[in-house]
């Protein structure tokens, strides 16, 4: 079976797509969170449009990170590290304290040992329990510095700006806990986990969803299509419906940089 043939823009392209996308979503995560924090003031008679805020910034806070993600791949920004690590660094401290070259070295880690001993986004002891799984993914990523960063953060909202505690909660806490749960389940577990009668296609230890292009968007900027990035980690996520459509989690044996089946 041939693949179709993927064709990504240009290098200057791309970046300019990056860049647009990134600006959008991290702004308009960041421009809640102010608007959230320093301007509403939670009532009963607004906990709807409270509630609304939360689950929109949950999302954009999957957003957050795949846009981080991809600065990892260098897709971010194609042929610029330094950019791409300008962008990301500030914002995975300002999502929960972490560190850029740590989770970036984990990252690349994981794609190397995919699924196997070593990998850290992998649970060998637990690979088809969720429960379990996701404790041993949040603590090896939220480790002493994250926690010391939002409590800090917590702290001079609450005790020195006055912020009421169920608005840091409602408005903070919860789209970031439930953002990671988000992240973990959409775009670790299920491309991931062992389950009865469903072998991984290759030794990526990956599956890719069947989800729509909405659906995808909507439960992990795409990242579901688990497959394709990890056979072509030079796709940035905003294309990875089009490496879908082009059938590279489909084919069998080793896909070149233009997603076709190398002989």
């Amino acid at each position: 079976m041939t693949a179709n043939r993927l064709t990504l823009p240009s290098a200057s392209m791309q970046g300019a797509i990056g860049l647009a996308l990134a600006a959008a979503i991290a702004g308009s995560w960041l421009g809640i969170h102010a608007y959230a924090m320093f301007v509403f003031e939670l009532t009963w008679s607004n906990l709807p449009l409270a509630v609304a805020m939360a689950a929109v910034q949950c999302w954009l806070s999957v957003g957050v990170f795949i846009v981080c993600h991809d600065a990892m791949h260098g897709t971010l920004v194609p042929g610029k590290p330094r950019l791409n690590a300008a962008i990301a660094a500030p914002l995975l401290f300002l999502y929960a304290g972490f560190r850029w070259s740590v989770l970036r070295d984990a990252h690349h880690t994981h794609h190397r040992l995919a699924g196997r001993p070593g990998d850290p986004d992998f649970d060998e002891d637990h690979p088809a329990n969720f429960r379990q799984w996701y404790w041993t993914f949040f603590k090896r990523y939220f480790g002493w510095q994250s926690l010391v960063f939002v409590h800090a953060v917590v702290g001079v909202y609450w005790l020195i700006l006055g912020i009421p505690m169920v608005q840091i909660v409602l408005l903070y806490g919860a789209p970031a806990l439930l953002s990671s749960l988000q992240l973990f389940y959409f775009g670790t577990y299920r491309p991931h986990h062992h389950a009865p009668g469903e072998p991984f296609p290759d030794d990526h230890n990956a599956r890719t969803n069947g989800f729509g292009t909405i659906a995808s968007l909507a439960t992990c900027f795409h990242f579901g299509y688990h497959l394709e990035h990890h056979r072509r980690p030079d796709v940035p996520w905003w294309a990875l419906p089009a490496a879908k459509r082009a059938g590279i989690a489909e084919q069998s044996g080793p896909i070149d940089t233009e997603g076709r089946i190398v002989a």
